[in-house]
């Protein structure tokens, strides 16, 4: 079994992959959302080359050997193209040997997982914020929720005038205290004032704060995780397996959260789950949007024992989340999310997202095909 063709459909900022062997055997990914068309490009150029001819069962290492060969372009592209591939090419396993990805990495620690619902908004009010928590908790079941404190990147500068000070305790009141609430600071705080943002969520009862200070700055980080109680959490930016290590050796987070998408894939992200659960430090991967992404984090939490906690559930339907890429839809049925048991990912691609996507193929015979123009 050979790797045949590697085929991108790419509508809008989503993009799917196709992977096909010599001997018909079929899987399908996708890369990380955002930066879609160049991604898409790198991933025809710069990683498809590595894989095509090879055994799929040799993955790990074709993973290994193509970041080896590119050395020189450690970037977020080149490992978001690869996560394309790489999540294509553990479907195509599990559907070979009949088995759920979550079987193959790990096993099967949980059939369902807890979700938190995850807001993305920092314009909406506090009291508008509150009663859409409150009505997806009475939809869905909800036992958990995320909010966006400080500005991404922000450096103490709130979205809107002491919007932090007043939505914290609003939402612990509106939400009760049986409700686990945690905050999202997307890197939006020097240190002295994360420690105090820290505090007050610590007076209010929340379950952890995420990126307080500036992501790649992790003396700030481990600070402020030394001076709070509250468990502090970050990774969604990191893609570098090297930090990941020094991030769990030196206690910079309490939990640690890679995104499937950023750091390459499910073969690295589930190195980082088990570097966790080796430190007794427990793993919540990143997974804010509406994909395939999420399918690829549920199995993820299945298979990692580190994966203990409540795990990212976006609500937000604007702009390329409102494109259904895969079916069927996971859903969240009181708080939780089952896991797919069919073999692969357990999902296919919409057909309508197929027939309008951009497609570009690269061959083992070194034939190159595309379809369409760039959105």
């Amino acid at each position: 079994m050979r790797i045949q063709s590697i085929e991108t459909l790419r509508l809008g900022e989503v993009a799917a992959v196709r992977i096909r062997t010599d001997d018909g055997a079929e899987g399908i990914g996708q890369t990380s959302p955002f930066g879609a068309e160049i991604t898409v490009h790198v991933l025809h150029t710069m990683v498809a080359p590595f894989f095509l001819g090879k055994d799929p069962w040799d993955l790990e290492a074709l993973v290994s050997t193509t970041l080896r060969e590119q050395y020189k372009f450690p970037s977020t592209f080149v490992l978001r193209a690869l996560t394309g591939i790489d999540t294509a090419l553990w479907d195509l396993l599990g559907k070979v040997t009949g088995q759920p990805v979550h079987k193959l990495i790990g096993g099967a620690y949980r059939s369902s997982i807890p979700v938190y619902a995850s807001s993305m908004s920092r314009s909406i009010s506090p009291e508008a914020e509150g009663e859409r928590l409150q009505r997806l908790a009475a939809e869905q079941g909800f036992r958990a929720a995320k909010i966006r404190v400080g500005s991404p990147m922000g450096f103490d500068v709130d979205a809107s005038a002491k919007r932090t000070e007043r939505l914290i305790p609003h939402i612990r009141s509106v939400m009760g205290d049986d409700f686990d609430i945690l905050a999202d600071a997307n890197s939006g705080f020097t240190a002295p004032r994360a420690i105090r943002v820290g505090r007050l969520l610590d007076e209010h009862g929340y379950f952890h704060f995420e990126e307080p200070c500036a992501f790649d700055d992790f003396d700030r980080t481990a600070e402020v995780a030394a001076a709070l109680d509250i468990p502090v959490a970050g990774g969604e930016q990191d893609n570098s397996l090297k930090q990941f290590k020094r991030m769990i050796d030196e206690r910079v987070v309490d939990i640690v959260q890679p995104d499937v998408g950023y750091i390459g894939g499910i073969s690295r992200a589930r190195q980082v789950a088990i570097m966790a659960d080796i430190a007794g430090i427990p793993c919540t991967p990143h997974s804010s949007g509406n994909s395939m992404l999420r399918v690829f984090t549920a199995h993820l939490a299945a298979s990692m024992p580190a994966c203990r906690q409540y795990q990212e559930w976006g609500i937000e339907q604007s702009g390329w989340e409102r494109v259904p890429i895969y079916e069927p839809m996971l859903e969240v049925v009181d708080g939780e999310v089952a896991v797919p048991t069919t073999p692969g990912w357990g999902v296919e691609l919409v057909p309508s997202f197929v027939t309008r996507a951009d497609r570009a193929t690269s061959r083992a015979d070194g034939m190159a095909v595309a379809v369409g123009m760039p959105r």
